[in-house]
Order: structure tokens, then sequence, then C-alpha cells
């Protein structure tokens, strides 16, 4: 998630004013959120839709087998195991906002070094879903995640002034996705869809609260094969979901049916349910069995996750932004103790990358270009170096292993052999 609570200075410093009107929402209940008064339903231009329906629906125009439901285990093992290429190396990237440049440098430094894999998973989560196409078509793109993460400011990406259903407007970054996401990537895309590798995206589905997971190898290989339109709107549609933090950016509205009926499915940030995706979360903390198909897994986290000092405001906006970091980098840590256990259990090298004590400058703002460009510049030395990933802990022996007591740690041992 990007950093959007800092206290602009200079001529900008009425902008906050507006913000702080809509955030005082915050502290209402839910039914005034969302608009609503005693006795009476807030106007609302949706469609009215079931929960069966939902479970039932596919997007419009497209077959309901281009996404699963992230929560999913065994939709997820077979989403896996109809992939050739999913034995090969993955690829795990956080969300992050600016500081997605962290990944995007990193993997330029990896492609110079000249041992980068030709990953047979790749998975996006919020500015992970930016750069998840891109890594996925190879190094060839690489030049185009410089410019996305070097040459860019907060005025590319959102605009101030509150929405129905947000305090920004991702006009600008909704434009900048429709630029660079065209129909020549969709065929790279489908070119790799088709030798057996798979290209992952989640977002989050605002009305069932759970988490979707898109194939957008397949979306790409529709649109490739038929030129269909409709494909290459959705996967730009989830490209932006993905990165639509709750609340501060607008989410994205997508066309869906359920036998003959016709409504909008509301999804956000990927985030908002895990801060990256590696699996469905039941597998990865030991309820249900699941052993991924690859050995190795290269995780990005494109955040700091160490707490770090700064003297919060007396205001709601840098109260809240403080707060919301903290919670971010608590539930990413939280994230990685389940991740390395799971790798732990089933035998998994699993090689983590973060923004660490290596890299000591700070942002001011907003997508701070010049931050952004240090940070590019850092991942690409680590990338370049080999020394971004953090070696794995050695597997855990078979006695260690059946050891474990309880249903859930039986299970997890059971999956694991």
């Amino acid at each position: 998630m990007p950093k959007l609570f800092h206290m602009p200075t200079g001529p900008d410093r009425r902008l906050p004013r507006t913000l702080l009107g809509a955030l005082l929402a915050l502290s209402l209940s839910q039914g005034a959120m969302a608009g609503e008064k005693p006795g009476r339903k807030a106007p609302d231009t949706r469609p009215d839709y079931t929960a069966a329906q939902a479970a039932t629906a596919r997007p419009e125009g497209l077959p309901a087998s281009v996404r699963i439901a992230g929560d999913d285990v065994a939709a997820f093992r077979a989403l896996i195991e109809s992939a050739g290429r999913a034995t090969d190396p993955w690829l795990v990237l956080s969300g992050g906002g600016e500081n997605g440049a962290f990944a995007a440098g990193l993997l330029a430094g990896w492609s110079e070094r000249g041992d980068r894999p030709a990953f047979g998973v790749i998975t996006g989560v919020s500015t992970g879903a930016l750069i998840a196409p891109f890594a996925f078509v190879g190094p060839q793109a690489d030049a185009a995640l410089r410019t996305n993460y070097t040459e860019i400011s907060a005025a590319d990406v959102f605009e101030f002034g509150a929405t129905r259903d947000s305090l920004t407007d991702t006009w600008p970054l909704k434009e900048r996705i429709e630029r660079g996401v065209t129909p020549a990537l969709l065929k790279a895309v489908a070119a790799e869809h088709a030798k057996g590798r798979r290209l992952l995206i989640a977002t989050t589905q605002v009305d069932s609260e759970r988490p979707v997971l898109w194939d957008m190898g397949a979306i790409a290989t529709r649109s490739a094969a038929s030129g269909d339109p409709r494909a290459l709107k959705l996967f730009r549609e989830i490209v932006l979901a993905s990165t639509a933090v709750p609340g501060v950016f607008p989410p994205v509205l997508i066309p869906a049916t359920s036998g003959d009926k016709t409504f909008e499915e509301m999804h956000d940030d990927g985030g908002a349910m895990s801060p990256y995706f590696l699996a469905p979360a039941a597998a990865v903390s030991g309820e249900a069995g699941l052993r991924l198909p690859a050995r190795k897994v290269y995780l990005v986290i494109n955040n700091r996750l160490d707490p770090e000092f700064q003297m919060a405001g007396r205001s709601t906006l840098s109260v809240l932004g403080r707060t919301m970091s903290a919670a971010i980098k608590a539930q990413t840590r939280a994230a990685l103790a389940l991740t390395r256990a799971y790798a732990q259990r089933t035998d998994l090298d699993l090689r983590i990358a973060q923004i660490d004590g290596r890299f000591g400058k700070t942002s001011e703002k907003p997508f701070d270009q010049p931050y952004m460009q240090a940070l590019f510049a850092h991942g690409q030395s680590l990338g370049r170096d080999g020394t971004a990933f953090a070696d794995a802990p050695a597997p855990r022996r078979e006695a260690d292993r059946t050891a474990e007591t309880g249903s859930v740690g039986a299970l997890a041992t059971s999956a694991a052999r």
C-alpha cells in the first residue's frame, strides 16, 4: 500500500482539509460510512445480486475458469497442476506502493547478472500486480519497469479530491495502465502462458469478503486468440483493482454474469487480504494440506519491516498514516512467520528479499521520484551482485516432522510427505 498521508506544505496545504473531512467518516458506524440513514437504504447504482449468484458468477463475456477464489485450496491445486512449468522456481511480489521500485530494480539487476530464472509461476498483489506482467514477459520488459518506477510522481498515480467511494481519484494511474498494458503485452503474456507458465494476480472481492486469484495468462490468451476487447479491458481492470487501497483509491467495478443476471462486482486491493500471495491461507497456516510443485520460491517484500521512529503530528492524517504503516508491517511480519513455517514443513527453499538496513533513504512525500530512483538503484545493485535474497533455513529432519502433534500439524505433515 502506498503512503498517501504525508502532510503537504506550501500552496497545497489546503488539500488535506478536504481529506480530513472525508476521513472523519472513518470514525462513524458502517451504516453511516455507506451513506445510509436510519430506516432508509442509501441510493446505489449497482444492481443487487445475491451470495448464491456471486458464487457462480463469471466475468462478463469470459469463461469462469479465468479466476478462482483465492481461499479455495482444491481450486488452487487444480490450477497449479494444470501448469506444466509450475515445478520451476516461483516469484512472489508483495504490495508496497512506491516501494515497488525495489522489486523493479532487483529484477533489472538480476537480468544484468544473467541468471534470472524464467519463473514457472509469478504472483502479484497491489504494486506487485503492476510489476508482475512485465516480470512474466521477461528481461525485455525491464525498461518499462524502470520507467514506471523511476520517472513518475504522485500526479501520475492519483489526484486529490474525494470520489463517491474514495478519498482520491486514480484516473492518472488508470490511464497509465491503459498505455502500458497493450495488446502486444497480452500477446507476449499469452505466449508464455502457452509454455506452461502462470501469471496470477490477487484482488479482494469486497461484497463477498474473499480473495480472488486471476489467471492473467488465460485472459491474455483470450485476447490474443480472438481480439476480444473485453479480455484486454478485464486485464487492465484487474491490475488497477489490485492496487486500489480501500477507501483511499476507488474500487473497480467488474461486470459479471450469473445465469441471466448481470451485475457489477466490486474489487479492490489484493493486499487487504494478505501482503502477498503464495498459496491459499489455509494451506500456508497448515489447516489444509498442500505442497507446491516448485521446490524454490523467491519472495520480494516491497517494504521495510523494522519499526521506524517518526513523531506523528496532532492531525487525523498523521495519526492514521503512522498507524497504517505499523499495521501493514505487523501484517507482513505475521504473514512471513506463517510462510517460513510452511516452507519448513514442506521442505520448500524459500528466499526472501526485503528493504533492510542496507538502504537508508526515506521519502518525503508520496511517490517521491528521487526516493524511488534511489530505491530502484539499490534493488538493481543487489540483483546484480546476487545479494538480495537471504538463504533459506535448513530443511527439517524427518524426525522433527513426525514429532508434531495435533490434527492441524498432522495434516500438514501428511501433505508434506
